[in-house]
């Protein structure tokens, strides 16, 4: 991790849990550094916002509201594709590369926390089996993730109790590394990661029964400003096709709110508790990160306590 007072462009980090207010706090940190002779960019690091399309369940900035700052790794993906982390990795690092080859502060946003974790750490993955995944896609599609997470636990019960048994993508990936003969990859931040260059490393926090509220009145705000409408626009380009974008959370809800299994009640509260466990998650994951500067959500002074 770098010092707050060093010089030249620098690369930062905000993280913390959805909700929190990561995205207010990196424009205000990218003019405060505008202010001080260098500007700064954001470069995305919220799975879900890689795919265009997909804005309001993922509470992704409008460009009318980016400040003029230039972001990153946004809309990049059709929701027909796979979002690897693998493959955002290398294009995360090549974005920030060449933010601060061009004299600009780079400032990683958000909370997916392998994501971040690729990028800010020396993760290495292993190979991947096109086939082998297409042939576990379809039996998790077929018997859901139920099944493959015993077989995972039989074959490595160390990494099963790192995974989430309801998250399929996850299950799938390890078991596709397993098959291939090679030790589990990310399923947890390693003990002692290494830094993949000097970064200032910043956490939003905020009390528990804070978030909740907050991520409750947030699952209710995107059904009443369109989501299911969002939903219904992007299964036309193929969202039932996607193996990622189909199932993230609030999506998957509200296409089954469309196909008639779910009333709209229920889609919204699944979305609510499920948004409330990926929240606690994501703040395991970040407070493991050695070195970051915590600040608490909301806090006007913030910025000039992150930049001394």
């Amino acid at each position: 991790m770098s010092e707050p007072g060093s010089t030249g462009p620098r690369l930062f980090g905000v993280v913390g849990a959805t909700g929190t207010g990561k995205s207010g706090l990196s424009l205000d940190l990218a003019e405060a550094l505008a202010t001080r002779g260098t500007p700064a960019e954001v470069v995305n690091a919220d799975a879900m916002q890689l795919y265009r399309g997909m804005d309001i369940g993922t509470a992704k900035l409008p460009m009318s509201e980016r400040r003029g700052i230039p972001h990153h790794l946004l809309d990049v993906l059709d929701v027909t594709e796979d979002a690897a982390v693998a493959r955002y990795q290398g294009a995360a690092r090549a974005a920030i590369l060449d933010i601060l080859h061009r004299g600009s502060h780079a400032i990683l946003v958000g909370g997916s926390g392998l994501y971040v974790s690729s990028v800010l750490f020396d993760f290495r993955f292993p190979p991947r089996d096109e086939a082998l995944r297409a042939a576990l896609e379809a039996e998790l599609d077929a018997v859901g993730p139920g099944v493959l997470f015993e077989r995972l636990r039989t074959a490595d019960p160390a990494t099963a109790a790192r995974v989430d048994p309801r998250n399929g993508r996850r299950i799938v990936r390890a078991l596709e590394v397993l098959a291939q003969g090679e030790a589990t990859h990310g399923a947890a931040l390693p003990a002692e990661p290494v830094p993949w260059r000097p970064a200032t490393v910043i956490g939003i926090s905020i009390p528990r029964a804070e978030l909740v509220s907050r991520l409750d009145s947030r699952v209710e705000r995107m059904w009443a400003d369109g989501l299911v409408d969002e939903v219904e626009a992007l299964r036309a380009r193929g969202l039932e096709r996607g193996v990622t974008a189909r199932r993230a959370i609030g999506y998957a809800q509200a296409l089954a709110e469309l196909a008639g299994t779910a009333s709209r009640a229920d889609a919204i509260a699944e979305t609510q508790a499920l948004t409330r466990r990926y929240a606690r998650r994501q703040v395991s994951w970040f407070t493991r990160y050695s070195g970051a500067l915590w600040v608490d959500a909301g806090d006007r002074g913030a910025v000039a306590r992150i930049l001394g």
